[in-house]
């Protein structure tokens, strides 16, 4: 805590965080509203580069716009702001309009700039994103459209993706719900039948329907998720979370995501407690503990988190993405909250000291996707993408602001 220590007392750091995130959330939210729209073609662009030039002719996908929904529907939620609503709104359009395939339901994976179809395969992750982000705008308007949706795209996940053999979901089939041969989700996946990430987003995603449609059915699906994730998914000795798995989930541990396991610590109890499962609750905080303590292997003295160590070569990916801080602001909040130790409290204000630093553009335009080992912002990345969205840092922002002034 030197370096924190230098800059600012922990207390007065502490007691000005809220207008801090409150601050910065503005930015986030505002960039957004004012770079991304595409007033000419509705939606939002689907790419702009960390220079802020827009890639007017890049793909739209359904992920992005999922949590473009999400993030301005829990804005919304959250502070009542009617510009919120109407991004949220457009965000809405865009995916029933453009993304969901009418023929054969679901969402497909990208559309060209003009709305036309261009990777109709239906990835379970961006159906997943398609729940949450449209469950959370119904919450915000009680449109029976919004909510239909979000079933519609629930049931299909059943239908298709639930493996009635050994449990769990498989991760892409083709645009008629045909297995696909090559299952990754990004070029840099294994090609694997089951993963854990498409496992975590599918929870948090029943959880938030969950919420607005609390039906026996649905609590017992999140039950399986969460006990999947205990028996399947958290490794037993480390802690860690494996990322791919076999049909009958065999375990691929070699890379640990430092990112994916803050993010799960925090979020899978956040799962257990919507449905209120007593026992499950109880595991789950006990998890996050252990799970926030496994990603803190990959904090760095400057408070950053590190991306990613493959085990097998015994190297670490030396770059610290946007996302996993973003992720590490709400474990180390959540871990304080549940032990009172302040080696968490800690730990959040030195992350957040390091994204203050390094993450946010000094132009108050996003935040960059990250830097290198030695500090230097990452070449050739975005601010807005396929991968690059408002949902990770926007919901640290609100997350904490709630959790900090409750």
């Amino acid at each position: 805590m030197n370096d924190l220590n230098n800059s600012f007392r922990i207390d007065t750091a502490w007691k000005a965080l809220p207008a801090e995130l409150e601050t910065e959330l503005d930015h986030i939210l505002r960039y957004w509203e004012q770079f991304a729209v595409d007033t000419k073609h509705k939606g939002f662009y689907g790419r702009i580069d960390q220079e802020n030039i827009v890639h007017k002719l890049a793909p739209r996908g359904s992920v992005l716009n999922a949590r473009i929904l999400w993030t301005f529907s829990a804005a919304f939620n959250q502070f009542h702001h009617p510009v919120y609503l109407e991004l949220a709104t457009r965000a809405y359009q865009y995916l029933r309009d453009h993304l969901t395939d009418p023929d054969f339901g679901g969402l497909y994976w990208s559309v060209d700039w003009q709305g036309g179809v261009q990777e109709p395969h239906k990835q379970v992750y961006a159906q997943a994103f398609g729940i949450y982000g449209m469950s959370e705008y119904f919450r915000a308007t009680q449109n029976p459209e919004a909510l239909e949706q979000a079933l519609a795209l629930y049931r299909l996940i059943e239908q298709h993706s639930r493996d009635p053999h050994y449990g769990g979901y498989f991760d892409a089939f083709s645009r008629k719900w045909t297995f696909l041969e090559n299952k990754r989700l990004s070029v840099k996946d294994e090609n694997a039948a089951k993963t854990m990430n498409t496992h975590l987003h599918v929870v948090e995603a029943y959880a938030n329907l969950y919420a607005v449609y609390p039906s026996a059915k649905l609590r017992q699906d999140i039950q399986g998720l969460l006990q999947i994730f205990n028996e399947k998914i958290i490794h037993k000795q480390t802690g860690h979370l494996g990322l791919f798995f076999s049909d009958d989930w065999k375990m691929d541990d070699r890379v640990i995501s430092y990112g994916n396991d803050i993010e799960a610590g925090w979020l899978l109890q956040s799962c257990a407690e919507s449905i209120a499962d007593t026992d499950l609750v109880a595991i789950a905080r006990k998890n996050a503990i252990r799970i926030t303590e496994a990603a803190m292997e990959g904090l760095d003295e400057d408070g950053g988190l590190w991306y990613e160590y493959n085990q097998e070569t015994g190297k670490r990916t030396a770059e610290k993405h946007w996302w996993p801080q973003a992720e590490a602001l709400i474990g180390f909040c959540n871990a304080w909250q549940l032990t009172g130790n302040d080696r968490y409290k800690n730990a959040l204000l030195k992350n957040w000291h390091f994204i203050r630093n390094h993450i946010l553009d000094s132009s108050g335009r996003e935040w960059l996707w990250g830097i290198d080992q030695n500090k230097k912002k990452m070449p050739d990345q975005d601010k807005v993408g396929i991968w690059k969205c408002p949902y990770h840092n926007s919901r640290a922002c609100m997350e904490l602001l709630k959790r900090l002034k409750a």
